[in-house]
């Protein structure tokens, strides 16, 4: 009697050849468990809070408020005439935490998950994937507050005259890509890291809270160039602040919404590059680590 034997696998695991390794295909075939991931991050964040999703529009707006109080009122830095401080604010903060949160969900991916990556296997890059896929969420509901807020101040008050959206709005996907690139490589690289140096994982808020002061997120990149040709700050920590990638990112995010803010192709094409690079070495880190972290977690 003959027998078949079938050869064929659906799944064949091995290990990567290559550190700049994104398997599409494979990400594809675990799209529904990236999807779950997603579904499993906004349930659970504000899972058994009273406020709930709530959140997602109180913390950008109380954050506007005291920036406003502090940064316009008290310290009196000009934002530009028939600009609204708090609508000013407001875009860097929306344009600032889709980023920052990004950077601070993948950033303890091997940690957190260290359990089910030692018991299932799946490709591993789609749990910070899911991170940057499920804060794009909260991005689109903090861009609809800043629309709800920018309408009423052009149709209530008199105080936007001069806010006006530019035909560059359409490159407000480039600039959520970017900001979703940049995010993703920095998470990856700092999560890898702290895999051998828990310390970094104490350092993540930190550090993320200290790079916003140097992103004009609550300043215009104008009062920089001002102080530095006042000598106030120097020419090396004024070229850190106007080329840091996040301040092109909220300039050119301010100024395609309100019309005011810095607008340079170059600086664009550098975020661009920036970004780019970056994700590439988060991956390669990310790949590289991923073959022997359970060891060392």
């Amino acid at each position: 009697m003959n027998t078949t034997k079938d050869d064929s696998w659906l799944y064949t695991i091995s290990p990567k050849k290559s550190l700049i390794h994104l398997n599409f295909k494979e990400i594809w075939q675990y799209r529904d468990l990236l999807f779950l991931f997603v579904k499993r991050d906004i349930i659970t964040l504000y899972k058994q809070t009273i406020l709930g999703p709530l959140w997602y529009f109180i913390q950008p707006l109380f954050t506007s408020i005291i920036f406003t109080l502090v940064f316009n009122n008290i310290a009196d830095i000009k934002v530009g005439n028939g600009i609204p401080a708090f609508l000013f604010n407001l875009a860097g903060i929306t344009s600032w935490n889709y980023f920052s949160e990004c950077i601070k969900g993948t950033s303890d991916t091997f940690k957190k998950n260290q359990n089910i990556f030692g018991k299932v296997y799946f490709p591993r890059v789609i749990m910070p994937m899911s991170t940057v896929v499920s804060n794009l969420i909260k991005l689109g509901i903090q861009l609809l507050v800043f629309v709800c807020f920018y309408m009423y101040f052009v149709f209530f008050t008199d105080k936007a005259s001069h806010s006006l959206p530019q035909i560059e709005l359409i490159l407000l996907p480039i600039l959520i890509l970017l900001m979703g690139f940049l995010g993703l490589g920095l998470g990856m690289i700092i999560s890898s890291m702290t895999t051998k140096y828990r310390d970094l994982s104490f350092l993540v808020a930190f550090g993320v809270q200290l790079l916003m002061y140097g992103s004009a997120v609550m300043y215009p990149l104008s009062l920089i160039k001002e102080k530095v040709a006042e000598g106030s700050i120097s020419n090396f920590a004024g070229m850190l602040i106007e080329y840091n990638p996040m301040t092109i990112i909220i300039e050119l995010f301010r100024y395609i919404t309100l019309g005011v803010g810095d607008f340079s192709v170059l600086k664009i094409g550098f975020a661009l590059l920036l970004s780019i690079v970056i994700f590439f070495l988060g991956l390669i880190v990310f790949n590289k680590t991923e073959k022997n972290f359970i060891d060392t977690v």
